[in-house]
């Protein structure tokens, strides 16, 4: 009898698992998983009270309700001035990481490469090696931002995709009008590529916005976009996402969508249906920067040294001058010794570079940030 042979045998428990645990072993302050702990709007409770009352727990279409998929659109229109067909061009998902995975699985093919911008949210390259794919990793400059040259070095004729991420997860950098403008033209030098653009934190940026794909009408015809309600709303239990993509792309990646998931969460459809026409999104911004402008506050008086921190809920800090341990076991010490969890960087680099630069997660209440904070300044 042949043994098992793994189709993943370089994965193993993510580190967010490994941190959260070990946060919950030592009593150590979570600021490792990217996961609010403070209440959700009671709006969004109120209406979900009241939808668990209606009869909405059957079975939604497998695109997703009608009407959310007509507040999506409308959202889109109102932040991005793209009208997108709700019934061709847009999927309801279990999360942002369902809709990467069913797009990948959907559009790669055995021996295509796609191109993986390090470091990278580490669902990125399973999901092409499942497709058949081949992770092509180029790595960003030391401040976390792409380097053109070396980006199109990478592509060659067998090149089917690239995988792009602004706001960025882990460093929280912004993208320059300039990184999508060569993006742009790269694209357009080579036709057959297609763009998988994560854009989970659209709405989480500070002094600057994003500049969404959404804006860019010569990469439409090829660009898939995936959202996230969970990082949107800080709901990320209710594990809901959604995702654009032209009609023709649309079709091979609701094949997928119907296979392995079929239909997404019926109430939480309801009810996100009704919380869009009630929430301003354009305010999450400020809400996330007073608690950034915080964190970094109470961080002045610590050995470590801030990195810019232009959007999401991640700041990214350098420890070298307390420090010279490898980064791993660096934040495995912050957590048993220091009591205070976090991510370090190298993880999400396929070459494990480690620059001595760890990941603090603020979507946090002000309680937990000035307990986590007075234990880091100690260090």
């Amino acid at each position: 009898m042949n043994p098992f042979k793994s189709k993943l045998p370089d994965v193993g428990t993510t580190i967010f698992s490994v941190m959260s645990k070990l946060a919950k072993e030592t009593g150590a302050i979570n600021l490792s998983q990217g996961f609010p702990n403070f209440p959700v709007d009671p709006l969004l409770v109120d209406i979900l009270k009241k939808n668990a009352e209606q009869d909405v727990h059957q079975y939604m279409p497998m695109p997703g309700s009608v009407q959310l998929l007509l507040q999506i659109s409308k959202l889109i229109k109102n932040n991005y001035q793209r009208a997108i067909d709700a019934e061709k061009e847009l999927l309801v998902t279990a999360g942002a990481t369902q809709a990467l995975f069913t797009a990948i699985l959907a559009v790669i093919n055995t021996g295509d490469e796609v191109i993986i911008l390090d470091p990278a949210y580490d669902c990125y390259e399973p999901a092409v090696i499942l497709a058949g794919g081949i992770p092509v990793h180029v790595q960003l400059g030391d401040d976390f931002l792409p380097d053109w040259d070396k980006i199109e070095d990478a592509f060659s004729s067998k090149t089917k995709m690239i995988i792009t991420n602004n706001p960025h997860n882990p460093s929280g950098r912004l993208w320059s009008q300039k990184d999508v403008d060569s993006l742009e033209s790269l694209l357009l030098k080579n036709e057959n590529v297609l763009l998988l653009s994560d854009e989970v934190y659209e709405f989480i940026t500070f002094e600057n916005k994003h500049i969404s794909i959404h804006t860019r009408e010569k990469l439409l015809n090829r660009t898939i976009i995936t959202s996230s309600f969970g990082k949107t709303f800080h709901i990320t239990g209710w594990k809901m996402g959604y995702l654009v993509a032209p009609e023709e792309l649309m079709i091979e990646i609701k094949k997928v969508h119907q296979f392995n998931v079929f239909s997404v969460n019926s109430v939480a459809q309801s009810c996100l249906t009704e919380y869009i026409q009630k929430t301003d999104v354009s305010v999450l911004g400020e809400f996330y920067q007073k608690k950034r402008d915080l964190f970094q506050s109470l961080m002045h008086e610590s050995r470590f040294r801030l990195l810019p921190c232009e959007g999401t809920y991640f700041q990214t800090v350098d420890y070298s001058a307390i420090s010279q341990e490898n980064d791993v076991s660096f934040c495995k010490e912050l957590a048993t010794k220091h009591g205070v969890a976090a991510i370090p960087i190298s993880v999400f680099n396929k070459n494990k570079l480690d620059l001595k630069i760890i990941r603090f997660c603020f979507a946090k209440d002000e309680e937990t940030l000035t307990s986590a904070t007075e234990r880091l300044c100690k260090i």
